[in-house]
């Protein structure tokens, strides 16, 4: 019990100093310092610096499905859960109780030109968050809530319009990001057919 609860401190530790701070700002040294540990004691639980940066982006995924996925699931199919999920995404690090931003969002551009196991598992997830989009927008097309079209490109854009406001809130500041995030998802879906009436 105790070596588990040293991990998971560790854990929200190195989470808050990853969403403040990127893959680059997790270092041993800083959180054994952080947590009132030795180097040694922290690498015993970790063994190195990409299993515990592994760890750290399993936490991220773990925490965004608890606050984005699981709630969405519980609107209709179709349109309604579409809009959820995505509305849910937004900010969806400071709802959860994250010091910075989104870990994920942060570490596609931190590792775009860098190899290993931590890059291939950010694609992966990155990959597994299309793939749900892209299920829940082919879902609200069966259902006659949008029109059958490019799905792949409506995806496109939702992360776009992610990406947009991730940046406007995190690095400008921006007090109109939600506004203009909310106006561009609705332009979209509106422009892919959906019924304003419904949105």
């Amino acid at each position: 019990m105790k070596a588990e609860t040293t991990r998971a401190r560790v854990i929200g530790e190195g989470l808050q100093t990853l969403s403040q701070g990127g893959l680059a700002s997790v270092t041993i040294g800083r959180l054994a310092e952080a947590t009132g540990l030795s180097k040694s004691g922290l690498f015993a639980h970790f063994r190195s610096r990409e299993a515990l940066e592994l760890a750290l982006i399993e936490e991220t995924a773990r925490i965004a499905r608890n606050h984005i996925v699981e709630p969405a699931m519980r609107n209709a199919e179709g349109l309604p859960r579409l809009m959820a999920l995505v509305g849910l995404w937004f900010g969806w690090s400071a709802r959860a109780g994250l010091r910075g931003g989104c870990p994920i969002a942060a570490a596609l551009f931190e590792l775009d030109d860098a190899a290993g196991m931590v890059r291939d598992r950010v694609a992966a997830l990155d990959e597994e968050w299309r793939e749900l989009l892209r299920t829940h927008v082919r879902q609200a097309v069966d259902l006659g809530h949008l029109h059958a079209g490019d799905v792949d490109q409506v995806v496109w854009e939702l992360c776009g319009i992610y990406l947009a406001h991730h940046s406007s809130m995190r690095f400008h500041h921006d007090p109109e990001a939600d506004r203009r995030a909310q106006n561009a998802l609705v332009a979209l879906l509106r422009r892919s057919g959906a019924d304003p009436a419904n949105l």
